[in-house]
């Protein structure tokens, strides 16, 4: 679908597959090829939830106590943000007002969205001009 607009994507998407295709070839899955999660649209703004299916219980304590190491773990396999959004032809813009990384807080991801029945496909590219230049692309189907 060439051009979009809320409507189209409002509702909860399950995440199928995130991978990123750098430039030079690789092919990296920040997370797994085994995910759980799914990213909603809907009238009060947008919602994102991903995570590694396999993630790690803490073994020295509890979220506040456990082992540094152990939080960054956690940190390491999980991805959540919130905030508004709009949709302008094929671009989906997420503006972030929460997010477990907090250089996110304030600003815009910017995403180019292809639906093809309950397929939604969002892809950025990242990194542009650099070695690490590639296209992230994270794929969900309607729940």
């Amino acid at each position: 679908m060439n051009d979009m607009n809320e409507l189209h994507i409002d509702g909860r998407w399950e995440i199928l597959r995130w991978e990123q295709v750098y430039d030079d070839g690789r092919i990296v899955h920040p997370m797994g090829v085994q995910l759980e999660g799914f990213i909603e649209y809907g009238p009060h703004g947008m919602f994102c939830a991903v995570g590694r299916k396999d993630r790690k219980h803490f073994r020295t304590g509890g979220q506040w106590s456990a082992d540094d190491t152990e939080k960054a773990a956690a940190y390491d396999s999980y991805l959540t943000y919130a905030g508004d959004y709009e949709v302008n032809g094929r671009e989906v813009t997420h503006k972030v007002r929460h997010s477990l990384f907090p250089n996110w807080v304030g600003g815009v991801q910017r995403r180019m969205a292809e639906l093809e029945g309950d397929i939604l496909s969002l892809t950025a590219r990242l990194e542009e001009g650099t070695a690490e230049a590639r296209t992230a692309r994270l794929v969900w189907r309607r729940a």
